[in-house]
């Protein structure tokens, strides 16, 4: 595993909400592996799986707390004795969204506040947020600058934009260092194979191993600035960890700087498993953007994010793991 830090770990102490999830395992992993004194992971086990957690469980630095975010009081009680907080719990999918909004609501913003005025009250260094490019909603420009937002287009998308507008309140009122992460099409090994809401990739993967039907929403033509999940480690270790002072309160776009259609990827993955299964085209999903690519210089200057990692190369790692899953 590469080093995208320089300092040592060994005295300082980390909150990831979300740790048993795909995003939030894949850092505390990293804070671990790199020697960090402490990794403390908060997660209610909705979305997380605990095989995530049995990587985590092979370091004597690593705690775990099994709790929502939505209880204030365990907030708190996780962020005690904490220097820097990766914030990763979160209720994604824009479709459940739909069919959730209360829900989605209640956790994102709900238990989002209540872990940023825990990390306020336990003096925690830092705090870094995951948000979304779905925050750019119907705004046509290509590619999404963070200045640049249009109208949300699903209550998930309202959930992560109001987190942004908290968190920089709370930068404002209570002088909070906060960075947030606008999160662009992240995918890679860990992410959920199953259930209503699973991530394309692996329902690709699975669907053309299995010969079952794969769906494509839409013509297919819609574009995704798929991101590794390891260019996400990267990013959210140099934003708990920049002394660039210019950093702070800020949201950034965390991409790879180039889109690829649906069909572009169907036709990848296809072609390394050396099937010729085809897909099938159904209705376009409500609440999906047409077209997705971000433009990430401001974290390159602001947090030196170097998207290492190129969507091919991740494409070939993330469908190795799932073939070995599934067969």
């Amino acid at each position: 595993m590469k080093t995208f830090h320089h300092k040592d770990l060994s005295a300082l102490s980390f909150l990831v909400t979300g740790g048993a999830g795909f995003i939030g395992s894949h850092i505390a992993e990293y804070l671990l592996k790199n020697g960090a004194g402490k990794v403390r992971v908060l997660d209610n086990m909705v979305n997380g799986f605990h095989t995530n957690l049995d990587v985590l469980k092979l370091y004597p630095a690593y705690e775990f707390i099994e709790g929502d975010i939505r209880d204030a009081e365990l907030c708190n009680r996780a962020c005690s004795g904490i220097d820097y907080v990766s914030h990763q719990a979160a209720l994604g999918s824009v479709p459940r969204s739909i069919q959730e909004p209360a829900n989605t609501n209640n956790v994102n913003v709900g238990g989002f506040v209540n872990i940023l005025k825990a990390a306020v009250d336990n003096d925690v260094k830092r705090f870094v947020y995951a948000s979304s490019s779905s925050v750019y909603g119907d705004d046509p420009r290509l590619p999404k600058t963070e200045s640049y937002i249009g109208n949300c287009l699903s209550p998930y998308a309202v959930s992560k934009r109001t987190d942004e507008l908290y968190a920089q309140v709370f930068a404002t009122v209570y002088k909070m260092p906060v960075i947030g992460l606008r999160y662009f099409n992240i995918y890679g090994p860990r992410q959920d194979p199953d259930g209503a809401y699973a991530a394309v990739i692996p329902l690709f993967v699975k669907g053309i191993i299995h010969k079952t039907p794969v769906y494509i929403n839409g013509d297919g033509e819609q574009t995704r600035d798929f991101t590794f999940v390891q260019n996400a480690v990267q990013v959210n270790v140099k934003a708990m960890l920049t002394d660039n002072q210019e950093a702070f309160n800020k949201v950034y776009n965390v991409a790879a700087g180039k889109n690829f259609s649906i069909n572009n990827l169907y036709n990848a993955i296809r072609d390394h498993l050396k099937s010729s299964h085809a897909a099938t085209y159904r209705e376009p999903r409500e609440g999906d953007v047409r077209n997705s690519l971000a433009d990430i210089s401001l974290a390159e200057k602001q947090l030196e994010y170097v998207p290492e990692i190129r969507f091919e190369e991740g494409l070939v790692q993330t469908i190795e793991y799932f073939k070995e899953l599934y067969n």
